[in-house]
């Protein structure tokens, strides 16, 4: 019966063993996309800043200068 628990835990020893690498691996990529949602959103502020700055008149020109698609 001893050699049994033995068993056992090494059993669970492996698994945990595995169990920790996986945790690791999953930290490392939570990590690596919290990087990089954080570099998305500071190119979305800079996209929405340029947009804002654009004037109505260019807009409105630009508009204007392209005809309709069904012309």
């Amino acid at each position: 019966m001893n050699e049994e628990y033995l068993h056992r835990l090494e059993q669970l020893e492996t698994r945990l063993a595995f169990q920790d690498d996986t945790i690791d691996q999953l930290n490392q990529e939570i990590t690596a996309q919290g990087a990089e949602i954080a570099r998305l959103k500071t190119q979305l502020g800079l996209l929405v800043k340029k947009f804002k700055e654009l004037q109505p008149s260019q807009i409105a020109s630009q508009a204007e200068e392209t005809p309709p698609p069904h012309y």
